[in-house]
């Protein structure tokens, strides 16, 4: 089972470590000999999904448990539309699974190449305001905790287990196995327009209620964003030509994108400019298509990022914030800033934990100077009682994050009894969680 240690690598490049072994366990009684393994060694374990976060929560110089070869079959349920799937699976590959049984996930967010373990860990989301984040789908898991018990939870069974693993970050089990509900698969009439940024914040309340999902961009340097509805229609009746997905999607968003981003990088000074030609590349469209289609995007230009949900009424401060922040920057920033929303949920270490948010996520190019930048947002959003995206950069710790989430307390005492010895621990866990 154990193989070669070659350093790993985050899909940004930004986090590397080397395990003392890889293991690729097969079921789930291999994922508790793994375990058990560990802890005889005194060694750490941690599992790994497909590396898009930004943070180091992937990273161990114990072994790495990877999830990918794990197969603890498949169940679909389409009466009751539930699926029931391995953790290692991709979110790209459950999309499939779910569409060939006339199934889909209520929401997404814009990528799926993350494992479904990796997803649901972070606290990934999507975009609507009246949807939380993907972990409010799971309606069960299974576990493998730090002394190497296997935990079947739900709203049932082991109830504090279920709302501490839903966003666990890995830190109280290693997830094998997890139970989603679905809804019969859709159909979404995808509307993208320019706008100016004032307009859309004047009627965002409308905006929000009137669609069932709503996301912007906005272009720094410029006072552009690009409004992205999605709504469910009946049918597939304005399929996206194949030329102009090409076109707005690999050749706009990535390859002519990238060059862009290269360029502001080589030559700063351009950086505004490049931001003013891309706020009016991107023209209105409108098409239709299978949900997780239109949900989901290439992202092929690598950047790094860092996230803060937000109570959805801080949204204009924040963003007022955010601009003079650009703007005062001694070197330029080559990324739009996306803005999202999702509603609250009871999931104790989810960042729309009792509350409305408003999503504002903020990007760099890979290989262009960003901490400043990060740095200096992190502050406005801390003070407006912002939280953290897990899976994005951010600096705050323990101390800092335990008075934003009212469960805090609760999620360390679950994480306490299961995983005692910390075998799942790593430098980023003993940062957020405390050691």
């Amino acid at each position: 089972m154990p193989g070669t240690p070659p350093v790993w690598s985050n899909w940004a490049g930004n986090q590397h470590s080397t395990p003392t072994a890889i293991l690729r366990p097969r079921s789930v009684e291999e994922v508790t000999e793994a375990v058990r393994a560990a802890a005889a060694a005194g060694r750490r374990i941690r599992a790994v999904g497909s590396g898009h976060s930004f943070t180091g929560a992937a990273l161990t110089e114990g072994d790495r448990l990877e999830l990918t070869e794990l197969d603890s079959g498949v169940t679909v349920d389409t009466a009751r539309r539930l699926v029931t799937v391995p953790a290692g699976m991709t979110l790209h590959a459950l999309n499939d699974l779910l569409a060939r049984h006339g199934l889909a996930l209520p929401n997404l967010g814009d990528i799926d190449a993350q494992t479904v373990a990796g997803a649901l860990s972070t606290g990934t989301h999507g975009t609507g305001a009246r949807l939380g984040c993907l972990s409010t789908f799971v309606t069960a898991l299974t576990l493998v905790t730090g002394t190497g018990e296997v935990l079947r939870c739900s709203a049932d069974e082991h109830r504090d287990v279920f709302a501490a693993a839903r966003v666990g970050l890995g830190a109280v089990g290693v997830l094998v196995e997890v139970t989603l509900r679905c809804v019969d698969a859709f159909v979404l009439r995808a509307h993208e327009r320019p706008a100016p940024l004032d307009a859309v914040l004047a009627e965002l309340p409308s905006l929000i209620e009137g669609h069932d999902h709503v996301e912007f961009y906005w272009f720094p340097y410029t006072s552009r964003v690009q409004v992205k509805t999605n709504d469910r229609v009946p049918a597939d009746d304005r399929p996206l030509p194949r030329w102009r997905g090409w076109l707005d999607d690999e050749f706009l968003a990535n390859t002519v994108f990238a060059g862009a981003c290269r360029l502001g990088r080589a030559v700063p000074a351009l950086a505004p400019g490049i931001s003013a030609v891309s706020a009016r590349a991107l023209t209105e469209r409108s098409y239709t298509g299978r949900s997780d289609r239109v949900f989901c995007t290439p992202r092929r230009v690598r950047f790094v990022e860092m996230e803060y949900a937000l109570p959805r009424a801080v949204l204009p401060t924040a963003l007022d914030a955010l601009r003079r922040i650009v703007d005062g920057l001694p070197f330029k920033v080559l990324f739009p800033v996306e803005v999202r929303f999702t509603a609250a949920d009871d999931i104790w270490l989810s960042h729309g934990y009792g509350r409305d948010s408003a999503y504002l996520a903020i990007h760099q190019y890979v290989g262009a100077p960003y901490e400043p930048y990060f740095r200096a947002f992190e502050e406005v959003a801390t003070e407006l009682g912002g939280r953290p995206h897990w899976g994005k950069l951010h600096w705050r710790d323990a101390a800092s994050l335990a008075p934003a989430y009212p469960k805090f307390r609760d999620f360390l005492v679950v994480r306490d009894r299961l995983d005692p010895d910390r075998r799942f621990a790593n430098d980023y866990l003993d940062r957020v969680l405390g050691s």
